[in-house]
């Protein structure tokens, strides 16, 4: 068998020491976010995606020895294991390449090949195998055959007795590993997708139009494109087919597997050869080639769809100050939810500011008096029907206060879905669901993170055909995603909901609320300490989670760092030195310069720890996200209607996608930035330019109302230069550049690695 160590260190480019102290701290109960952060001497430094890349191939690679050991048993019990097969078996390092080597020896049902074979003919498919060798130039088929021929064994004529022998060399050439790798990576370079709208589908009635009629390389096609053709297929809207020239795969087994000079088996071999590829391997060759353009699809789309979610949960939090809600509403009204510092619901009401005149005005008194009341800082408005209206009318009220809380469009994506939810009805069980969907939309203002993480990520809005890629992979990264932001940031113990809690590293479900039931029976936290009180958080807990759980205002300014308690003395140690207390630090970093790393390192922590403890003492409890900002919807501008080319708008990045981002310019339809109007440079990977959350500038390119398609651009100087694509238009198979893969980029790509 394969040393997995040995191999992983080379496929990702670490020493074995890294790898191997890595798997020992994972197999020890260590978590990646604590790995990352808190072990640095032990792994070489190595980030969490480096210890998650590393994970995931171990494990792929365990799984594939436990899989050679019952390909081995089974081939083994039918006496057919050579001592080359094992150690081609054992050397494997693909699941794919495995699954070659095994499919001659898999049972199978009766094929024409296991009925040749039930006749008595594999001695003469034997004889007629010897006779493929360079140094024959003579062989009869008949004369060979005749002795086969047996009416008993259905066996009529020698002709038939031929007929059979092909079947059983056919399959034999099928089921080489080496054809079916090499077969494989030639379609995947070679092959083409195409599809079309099926004939009772008008000219424009579906969404996949662009698809009709449609080609492309199957290396070359981009991962929207291939789930979009899946998705037609799968909605009987298209008919979709991987075409290969043959040709060259007649060619190709033609120069492998014909050998002798003499002319009747030559002919065999033309002939049977043909019915090997397009009996018995060019289907399933073609699935797999579909199932590796749709695994590599997955992939990439679900990279994108992680991206944007960091982008989103790692949003700049407005701050835990009194916040305003508003869930809009035109003919139900506006519901209004005040939340305190903490993200506590103080009172709620509902206002009607778009029925009449007389409640447009007594709407203004109550939201007035409201914002007053509460000494409300912050209020967020939802951006879903009627919010742009909604905006208008509390900036009226607004101008006639002395006191002018920020005012920001909040985006409502999920926020149904959370308040139709369990926990919402937990928590808020007397109050209506819109009522709910305002606390949400207040919450995420004040702290995105910590409110999104109770909404699925499927439901917020920033995919790319996430109901269609594989749903264990895409839960598993999303999973990963949001555990990394949480702990990136940290979490405040005294305030942090049960689904906030559970994402840190080495808390579970369980023990988030054993956290939060300890807090409500005996108050705050006081210490890092006194989480060691609660049920169930015992030594390797508290290791993997104290790290990242924050006490603010309480005993020891450290609790409020990222400095793990086991790095106290270190840090303590520092701070003596300097003869200062950490709020001193705060004020003035400058002190740290002078402190060498090298004289602090202990036989615990290391100069890399060491390092980490001076930069988080310089600013302690500071959060790491970035300074809050928002975008300013233009006036006047609250339909689709209201938009003309030319015009100049700031908006935010709601999503990014493989072929370009989507922009919130305040028309309740987001409008696209095509990956070609993004910068006045080559841009061939979107989330290199831009990111979710971030506030631009944009002028719109082309406005379709009827199908409510908007075309945008970043570029200072417009779209002069190749004009400006449609979105999802019928040109983008011709317009978009897409990559030339080698056949070694394929199988790196197309490889579950």
């Amino acid at each position: 068998m394969i040393d997995i160590e040995k191999l992983l260190a080379v496929e990702l480019s670490l020493q074995p020491v890294q790898v191997r102290n890595a798997l020992q701290l994972k197999s020890e109960g260590g978590t990646v976010p604590f790995i990352a952060r808190y072990r640095k001497e032990r792994t070489g430094e190595m980030d969490e995606l480096q210890l998650h890349m590393l994970f995931d191939r171990h494990a792929y690679l365990a799984d594939l020895e436990e899989r050679k050991a019952v390909v081995i048993d089974s081939i083994e019990k039918q006496g057919k294991l050579t001592d080359e097969l094992r150690t081609k078996i054992e050397g494997c390092i693909q699941k794919t390449e495995l699954e070659d080597l095994y499919l001659p020896y898999r049972p199978k049902k009766r094929t024409r090949a296991t009925i040749a074979r039930e006749k008595g003919l594999e001695p003469l498919a034997d004889e007629i195998k010897a006779a493929n060798a360079p140094g024959v130039r003579t062989f009869d088929l008949q004369a060979a055959a005749a002795p086969f021929v047996d009416a008993g064994k259905g066996v009529a004529s020698a002709d038939e007795a031929i007929a059979g022998v092909a079947d059983i060399i056919a399959e034999e050439i099928a089921e080489k590993a080496e054809h079916r790798a090499h077969l494989r990576e030639w379609i995947l370079a070679n092959g083409y997708f195409t599809s079309d709208v099926k004939p009772e589908f008008a000219a424009g009635s579906t969404k996949f139009e662009m698809y009709r009629g449609y080609k492309i390389k199957a290396a070359d096609i981009h991962p929207h494109n291939m789930l979009a053709l899946l998705r037609g297929e799968k909605e009987e809207i298209l008919t979709v087919d991987l075409g290969f020239e043959m040709d060259p795969v007649v060619a190709y087994l033609r120069d492998k597997e014909i050998h002798s000079g003499a002319s009747s088996i030559r002919d065999l071999y033309q002939n049977l050869l043909f019915d090997a590829f397009d009996r018995l391997m060019r289907v399933s060759l073609a699935g797999e080639v579909r199932a590796l353009c749709k695994e590599r699809s997955d992939r990439e789309s679900i990279t994108t769809f992680e991206a944007n979610l960091r982008q989103l949960l790692l949003s700049p939090p407005a701050g835990m100050k009194p916040t305003m809600g508003v869930d809009p509403g035109l003919r139900t009204g506006c519901k209004l939810a005040i939340l305190d510092a903490t993200g506590k619901l103080l009172e709620y009401e509902t206002i009607y500011p778009s029925r009449s005149e007389g409640e447009r005005k007594a709407a203004a008194r109550k939201l007035g008096g409201l914002i007053l009341k509460h000494g409300v800082d912050l209020i967020a408005v939802g951006n879903g029907t009627g919010g742009r209206e909604t905006e208008t009318f509390v900036a009226e009220v607004l101008a006639a206060l002395d006191r002018k809380p920020t005012r920001v469009m909040v985006s409502e994506a999920g926020a149904s879905v959370y308040s139709a939810s369990m926990l919402a009805r937990e928590e808020f069980p007397d109050l209506d669901v819109t009522i709910r969907g305002a606390v949400s939309i207040g919450r995420r203002l004040q702290d995105p993170l910590a409110e999104l993480v109770k909404i699925d990520p499927k439901s917020i809005g920033v995919g790319q055909y996430q109901h269609d890629v594989d749903q264990k992979l895409l839960k598993k990264r999303l999973e990963e995603t949001v555990e990394s932001c949480v702990n990136y940031v940290g979490v405040d113990v005294n305030t942090a909901s049960r689904e906030l809690l559970k994402y840190v590293a080495g808390v579970n479900t369980t023990l988030a609320k054993s956290i939060v039931t300890y807090r409500d029976e005996h108050g705050p936290y006081r210490n890092r300490e006194a989480l060691r009180q609660v049920p169930k958080f015992g030594p390797k807990t508290f290791e993997q989670a104290a790290g990242f759980l924050r006490i603010r205002g309480g005993d020891n300014p450290l609790d409020n760092s990222a400095v793990h308690p086991e790095s106290y003395p270190v840090a303590e140690r520092i701070l003596a030195d300097l003869a200062v207390q950490v709020e001193d630090l705060a004020r003035d970093p400058e002190k740290l310069a002078r402190v060498k790393p090298a004289q602090y390192v202990t036989e615990k922590a290391g100069e890399p720890t060491v390092r980490d403890i001076i930069n988080e003492l310089k600013k302690p409890g500071r959060d790491p996200r970035a300074e809050f900002h928002y975008a300013t919807f233009k006036d006047g501008v609250n339909e689709i209607r209201d938009l003309a080319p030319g015009m100049e708008l700031e908006g935010v990045v709601t999503n990014v996608t493989n072929f370009g981002a989507f922009v919130d310019i305040g028309v309740h339809q987001d409008g696209l930035v095509h990956v070609s109007q993004i910068a006045d440079r080559f841009v061939q990977d979107p989330t290199t330019a831009v990111h979710v959350g971030q506030v631009v500038k944009v002028r719109v390119l082309e406005v379709n109302e009827q199908l409510k398609r908007i075309s945008l651009t970043m570029k200072k100087g417009g779209a002069e230069k190749g004009g400006h694509p449609k979105h999802h238009g019928k040109k983008e198979k011709q317009a978009e550049k897409t990559p030339h893969y080698t056949l070694a980029d394929l199988k790196r790509r197309f490889e579950n690695r």
